[in-house]
């Protein structure tokens, strides 16, 4: 297939409105991204200057605020003496400890940790948690942001030095250490010395090779039925004799393989659907590479989201589609649906969004990584591969969640000498990609930075992609811990869309709460159904009112499909559209899941 003439052309420099007539502006500009490029590498990809200015605005302002001041004190000399009280009063094995780990903190749930001295260093560590968030909050005239960052630096700094982290003050590691006669350090020692050679080579962690698409993830059968330079698209093989009259188009994230939704049988969303009688549609992203670092936001929308409905209207002509995005590829895919609502084509029935944001004003703790000093050192890494790499983005999501993906991990494996046992998902999450440099540059501006698809300003073909116009029922799903995408942004769909939204809120984080399969102990969600003519709740009072149910919402969503869905079974659709140019090109997963 020849894909030359789908690829963008680079732009070309504009026309200089207020440089220097003697010109060699680039040449300095060059210089620029050299330095910011040397200083990345350094610092792991974060701007030491945006860690400088949170740190500035937030001790000057600390120095002007005596009454501040006073109060941190005052609240420094309570915490002291309630530790020093319980330290001097408790009975070994009976006291009640005076501070509690905040809720999703399990570092010191083992019994273990009740004992003495032990229990002392926990509590010690958390009065002293808990007064370093008040150092770091409140403080008057801080700029949220700034607040935020060095809010999030004193955490990282704080969890550093967690008794947990220390073999001599964890008492997990002690008794494993008198148990074992010291082999766990021994062990350690040679997971450690693993990991290490792993990571130099750019292997995979250990067990992840154990997962393999197209052999115990991503089995699902069948066919590439589409491919250019961006994506694959794989149509699945039916699995009921007659199948829903409209097919199901998924759309995952760029920034990540498609296949967490076609993990192993049992976890697999998409086998789920195909076996309840959907024609069910994937997109399979190509991992791009430096030839591609002029492919644009706007590239994804029309070959990805857009090439897959054109190839859908050849296989099954005349039919609409659920269409169904996840994550960043919800952005997507409501971008490309306002596109379409303004332009007239009504080619969708119903739009699922999964843990999906549509407005940035509070993206979370992400936002700590995406400031206009943050987007120059991103600038400046991406400038000479031309694309940003996933090692490259491993180490921000991974502080987001140090405890549970580093320090937790850390502890278990290096000072406890165990393995924990690689699963699919875990699999999934080493099996990584890169995103080009001018589409990563423009979602983070365009989209973080100034927001334009909430306010209207994100222009699609010439006409503003405006949500407001979209009118097909939406199915929104966020989840409770998600670090990435926070329930209450993904909730802001409700503000934007003039027409019903069903939105669920599900247990589990980002990518757990998704893969949400029937019968997973202690799955739970809330849901609630707005009609576009009812008025908008906030997420606190659609929280209390909603209605909560035990399990998966996959079932929900299954119903909610069903009752828009036209009634009429149909013959399951051939597999591509031969007829029409469009014969199977290979056995899913297809081969874009394969690049590295």
């Amino acid at each position: 297939m020849n894909v030359s003439s789908r690829l963008p052309t680079p732009a070309a420099p504009a026309a200089p409105t207020g440089g220097d007539p003697d010109g060699g502006d680039e040449m300095f500009r060059a210089i620029d991204r050299m330095s910011a490029g040397l200083l990345a590498q350094a610092t792991g990809g974060l701007s030491p200057v945006s860690l400088g200015l949170a740190y500035i605005d937030w001790a000057v302002h600390l120095a002007a605020a005596p009454g501040k001041r006073l109060e941190l004190m005052a609240k420094a000399m309570r915490k002291a003496a309630r530790l020093t009280e319980r330290v001097m009063t408790s009975a070994p094995g009976a006291d009640e400890p005076c501070i509690e780990p905040l809720p999703g903190d399990y570092r010191f749930a083992s019994p273990a940790w009740h004992k003495h001295p032990y229990c002392f260093w926990a509590q010690a560590f958390l009065l002293q948690q808990q007064w370093w968030h008040g150092v770091t909050h409140d403080v008057p005239g801080v700029s949220p942001h700034h607040e935020d960052v060095v809010s999030f630096a004193a955490r990282q700094i704080l969890d550093m030095f967690s008794p947990t982290n220390n073999p001599f003050t964890n008492p997990e590691v002690m008794e494993k250490m008198l148990a074992s006669g010291g082999a766990n350090f021994r062990e350690g020692f040679a997971n450690w010395r693993e990991d290490v050679a792993r990571l130099a080579s750019g292997r995979p962690p250990v067990g992840a090779e154990d997962f393999v698409p197209g052999k115990n993830v991503a089995v699902t059968p069948g066919k590439v039925v589409y491919r250019n330079h961006l994506i694959e698209l794989i149509q699945y093989a039916p699995e009921t004799e007659t199948v829903g009259a409209e097919p199901i188009l998924i759309v995952p994230a760029w920034i990540m393989k498609y296949y967490i939704l076609d993990l192993a049988p049992g976890d697999s969303l998409i086998h789920y659907l195909v076996g309840a009688g959907h024609t069910v549609f994937a997109v399979s992203w190509r991992n791009p590479g430096p030839e591609d670092r002029d492919i644009g936001l706007d590239d994804y929308r029309r070959l990805g989201v857009m090439a897959a409905l054109d190839a859908i209207a050849r296989i099954l002509p005349g039919r609409k589609v659920h269409a169904t995005g996840y994550c960043l590829g919800g952005t997507l895919l409501a971008i490309a649906a306002a596109a379409m609502a303004h332009a007239g084509d009504d080619r969708l029935a119903t739009m699922t969004l999964l843990a999906a944001q549509t407005d940035f004003t509070e993206p979370g703790e992400l936002a700590l990584f995406i400031d206009h000093s943050q987007m120059r050192v991103l600038d400046a890494m991406m400038w000479n591969r031309g694309y940003l790499s996933a090692d490259q983005m491993a180490g921000a999501f991974q502080m987001l969640r140090s405890n549970d993906l580093v320090w937790s991990r850390m502890v278990r494996e290096y000072l406890m000498g165990e393995r924990a046992p690689m699963n699919d998902l875990m699999a999934w999450n080493a099996d990584t990609t890169r995103m080009p440099y001018r589409m990563h540059s423009e979602y983070l501006q365009r989209l973080y930075l100034d927001n334009e698809l909430a306010t209207g300003r994100l222009m699609v073909e010439g006409r503003p992609a405006a949500l407001q116009n979209v009118r097909v029922p939406i199915f929104a799903v966020g989840t409770e811990r998600d670090h990435v995408a926070p329930w209450r942004s993904v909730f802001k769909i409700h503000y934007l869309a003039d027409t019903d939204v069903t939105f669920v809120l599900t247990s589990g984080g980002h990518n757990a709460g998704i893969v949400s399969e029937p019968g997973h102990a202690r799955r739970r969600y809330r849901v609630a159904h707005k009609r576009f003519d009812q008025p908008c709740a906030g997420p606190d009072e659609w929280l209390a009112a909603a209605t909560r149910r035990e399990g998966s919402w996959w079932e929900e969503w299954a119903r909610w499909l069903a009752v828009r869905s036209s009634p009429e079974r149909i013959a399951p659709p051939p597999m591509g559209a031969p007829d029409d140019g469009l014969p199977p090109l290979a056995a899913a997963p297809g081969t874009y899941v394969f690049q590295r």
